[in-house]
């Protein structure tokens, strides 16, 4: 009873479950459940997932500094011209006034205030002298992209910029992408853009004057890092193969790196001129400003975990399956078992948790008898329990028998033929006419039936017949057997009936 009681608690769980994946479509995408509950023969158990936090809007955990630290516009205050006309120098910055002021920060501020609040540099004063500016952002975490990264610009774009990104926290930088109006000029590199890549040059650096090129800056403010156009290569136009771009992130050597960042940096290199050539006497009019920056993505939790907390300006992901660490890279001290291992993708949609299991109970420790090679950490149970027990065996370490089966006493524990089929129950009354199950390997018939399960009347030569309204049987007599053969029978007989077990091995 209880057997199909879980079973049936088990068909609801799964229908709920497919119920709810029919209604949400695209949630597995998301991997945002780490685990939950689910019935089986053993009971109440739990059941491990791949699992990664939600995307948000990373501007706001970050740090940023500017190289050099004074390159920001107001000290001294200063007058700008108006990059389309230099007669209109209205434009005053003076970072003793808030009003006036342009700081870093307004560079992630809430958008949508009137007028654009917008971080601006100090203008090309000491022209032909380069104007280089290093923006860098920080956010002491290790991050995933997941969608494009946006720089809108308050004054023309640049004319020349790279992107670029670190996996170290700043100790060492690579470009992510190249920005000029002439790419071989400026760094030696023939123009290209993303739907100039495959999936088997998606890393490649590349360097693409779409953002630099003309003077169309009142039009387009925006440069980008085009994130999702790579993410389309494997996903397709609209990203709705996602199942494809999760089994590439897994197998693919690299990939999930190229979009992994600790930090990122923007190196403005030549502000927009608008021109051919620099108007040297009304230098004012070049220099740089930023409105915004978007950095759409989610703590790298290496898919163990499913949400990350800010905390004393420090984000950390709160780890699942046992792990440890801001991104949940290695096993807890006590569940260090066998070698901490990064989540998975696969298989779709649920991926593999590749939990982290007790120190004492590594993979060698696994003993299941010799009746399954799988073993799974019970975190609910603190303990682990053998998976898929085979040869009809089933329990923590398959040292029980299915129900239907019992245990071959003649067999040792890591016989594969330790369980064989069930004979009898006196439970489900599988003994007829009265017998009884003894031991679930044969049954004790009542002196006038025999059979396996008692279900045939006995025969009985001193009555000349056997029992019984429907035997059909023909009369047992003397003449019908040869006379050697009866006098076995009838010596076997007697033997037997002195020991008292005729009844019992009929």
């Amino acid at each position: 009873m209880r057997f199909h009681l879980a079973l049936t608690l088990q068909a609801l769980w799964t229908g709920v479950c497919q119920a709810a994946m029919q209604h949400y479509p695209a949630a597995w995408g998301h991997y945002d459940v780490c685990k939950s509950q689910v019935y089986s023969e053993e009971g109440l158990t739990w059941d491990y997932m791949a699992c990664q936090p939600e995307a948000a809007d990373m501007t706001q955990y970050l740090k940023v500094t500017l190289d050099p630290p004074n390159i920001t516009c107001g000290d001294p205050p200063e007058t700008y011209c108006a990059l389309e006309n230099p007669y209109m120098c209205n434009n005053e910055c003076d970072a003793t006034t808030d009003e006036l002021a342009h700081p870093p920060e307004l560079m992630f501020d809430t958008e949508g205030r009137n007028p654009t609040t917008f971080w601006q540099s100090t203008s090309w004063k000491k022209y032909p002298k380069a104007l280089l500016v290093n923006i860098t952002l920080s956010w002491n975490k290790t991050i995933e992209l997941t969608d494009d990264i946006v720089l809108t610009f308050e004054s023309g774009r640049p004319e020349q910029m790279v992107l670029e990104k670190s996996l170290d926290y700043g100790r060492s930088w690579q470009p992510y992408q190249f920005y000029a109006t002439d790419c071989l000029d400026a760094f030696t590199m023939e123009p290209k853009t993303v739907q100039d890549l495959t999936q088997h040059t998606l890393l490649d650096i590349i360097c693409t004057e779409d953002y630099s090129r003309g003077y169309v800056w009142k039009n387009d403010k925006t440069v980008r890092f085009e994130i999702k156009d790579r993410f389309a290569l494997f996903a397709g136009p609209r990203l709705h193969n996602m199942a494809s771009l999760y089994g590439q992130l897994d197998t693919t050597k690299n990939l999930r790196d190229f979009f992994t960042i600790t930090d990122l940096r923007v190196r403005l290199l030549r502000p927009a001129t608008g021109a051919t050539m620099v108007d040297e006497n009304n230098l004012s009019r070049y220099f740089y400003a930023i409105s915004d920056i978007k950095v759409q993505g989610r703590c790298k939790c290496n898919l163990h975990a499913n949400s990350c907390v800010y905390d004393k300006e420090k984000l950390s992901c709160e780890c699942e399956h046992n792990t440890t660490g801001p991104d949940c890279g290695r096993c807890k001290k006590s569940y260090q078992g066998r070698a901490w291992s990064a989540g998975s993708y696969l298989p779709i949609p649920k991926g593999t948790a590749n939990t982290c299991i007790p120190s004492n109970i590594g993979p060698v420790n696994c003993e299941c008898f010799g009746h399954s090679k799988r073993c799974s950490y019970i975190e609910l149970l603190n303990t682990v329990i053998c998976v898929s027990c085979k040869h009809n065996t089933r329990g923590q370490h398959c040292q029980l028998c299915k129900l239907g089966y019992y245990r071959n006493a003649s067999a040792e524990p890591d016989d594969e033929n330790v369980c064989i089929a069930r004979v009898c129950d006196n439970e489900l009354l599988r003994c007829q006419n009265g017998g009884v199950c003894v031991n679930n390997v044969r049954c004790s018939c009542p002196s006038d039936y025999s059979g396996l399960l008692c279900e045939n009347p006995r025969c009985e030569s001193e009555l000349g017949g056997c029992r019984g309204p429907d035997s059909g049987q023909a009369p047992l007599t003397p003449a019908s057997l040869p006379g050697l053969l009866l006098l076995l029978l009838l010596l076997g007989s007697a033997l037997l009936r002195e020991a008292s077990c005729w009844p019992a091995l009929l």
